[in-house]
């Protein structure tokens, strides 16, 4: 079972950049699909960005197309959300998500995953 811890959130100004990190426990990270969706108050949880086992294939949602980019080191079991140009609009609590079903690459859906951090704030000020 993999335990995730987020960390990096925090309050930046527009047009700045934060890097968000996600710490897994288990012993099969390298075998597993990793995803990042957020949540602002008051809307329903949205995907982010998803990660293959190996970080070949990756994918994001159009709004964070160019200024996002998720990447993942399985050595330190870590998986990455980089930040850049941030709007205001990108202001939730960004969580962290992990595969369980051994699928190489796990989609944009929350069906997929299994596993969930317990999320760390983004307040980005205009």
């Amino acid at each position: 079972q993999e335990q995730l811890v987020e960390s990096g959130g925090g309050l930046v100004q527009a047009g700045g950049s934060l890097r968000l990190s996600c710490a897994a426990s288990g012993r099969t990270f390298s075998s597993t699909a990793m995803g990042w969706f957020r949540q602002a108050p008051g809307k329903e949880r949205e995907f982010v960005a998803a990660i293959s086992r190996g970080g070949a294939i990756t994918s994001y949602t159009d709004s964070v197309k160019g200024r996002f980019t998720i990447s993942r080191d399985n050595a330190k079991n870590t998986v990455y959300l980089q930040m850049n140009s941030l709007k205001s609009e990108d202001t939730a609590v960004y969580y962290c998500a992990a595969n369980n079903g051994g699928q190489i690459y796990a989609g944009n859906s929350p069906s997929g995953y299994a596993y969930w951090g317990q999320g760390t704030q983004v307040t980005v000020s205009s």
